[in-house]
């Protein structure tokens, strides 16, 4: 091998680790970029709820209308406080479900505090779409209380089973559409009124339930029904 043809070679053994190097720079440069597109795609989107709010019937016969979506529901007084109690459990059922990031209700407390309360009740659609604003949320879920009966008894036997029916709607806050709505208004019955009852009666732990342990069945059974966030996203 001549003088030339070996300096030659010494220069391309030289330029080799280079070019490597350059190959695998621009493997992770093209790495990161993919890798961090598929976290941004799986990032959860946030979710303020909207403490429960209480709708009584004006017209008792006719039953109580959700402020919403119109939906008509058998109304009775709701004991102060049991709205507290039905937006913790959806509260809870929802941070569990991980299919958002759900705000801290303290911090919706907060920020609600700041709104006339009298026109949040009546004008929920326009509240929660100022809220979620504020927020910086991507959906605002808001809850509507219709009844909250409590059951005459024990988990035993009852004179009075509880009964409990809410609404729930959800609102995507880029252009302050409705993109989901859910009810549940359940009375719990006794095996002898509808034997075909037998298997949720036993699903329930074969006992009476009290009104907050009727709520929880039904939040979960609603969220069951909850689409994923693409299809929420994408709803037009």
């Amino acid at each position: 091998m001549s003088g030339l043809e070996s300096e030659l070679k010494a220069k391309i053994e030289m330029k080799r680790p280079l070019r490597y190097f350059i190959f695998l720079s621009i493997l992770q440069f093209l790495f990161v970029i993919l890798l961090g597109s598929d976290l941004k795609a799986q990032e959860k989107r946030s979710l303020a709820i909207l403490p429960f709010t209480v709708q009584k019937a004006e017209d008792p016969a006719r039953g109580a209308v959700c402020s919403v979506c119109a939906g008509v529901h058998r109304s009775s007084e709701v004991v102060f406080g049991s709205q507290n109690i039905v937006t913790q459990i959806l509260y809870g059922k929802l941070e569990a479900l991980g299919t958002f990031t759900v705000l801290p209700l303290e911090r919706v407390e907060e920020v609600r505090s700041k709104v006339d309360r009298n026109r949040s009740e009546t004008d929920l659609p326009s509240i929660s779409t100022q809220l979620g604003k504020e927020l910086n949320v991507d959906f605002v879920m808001v809850g509507i209380l219709f009844r909250f009966e409590e059951r005459i008894g024990s988990s035993l036997g009852v004179e009075k089973p509880a009964s409990v029916a809410f609404d729930l709607h959800l609102f995507r806050m880029r252009d302050g559409k409705r993109v989901w709505d859910a009810t549940f208004d359940e009375t719990q019955k006794p095996l002898s009124d509808n034997l075909f009852q037998i298997g949720s009666f036993f699903k329930s732990g074969a006992k009476w339930l009290t009104a907050e342990e009727l709520a929880g069945v039904g939040i979960n059974e609603v969220l069951k029904k909850l689409p994923e966030v693409k299809e929420l996203e994408e709803k037009r």
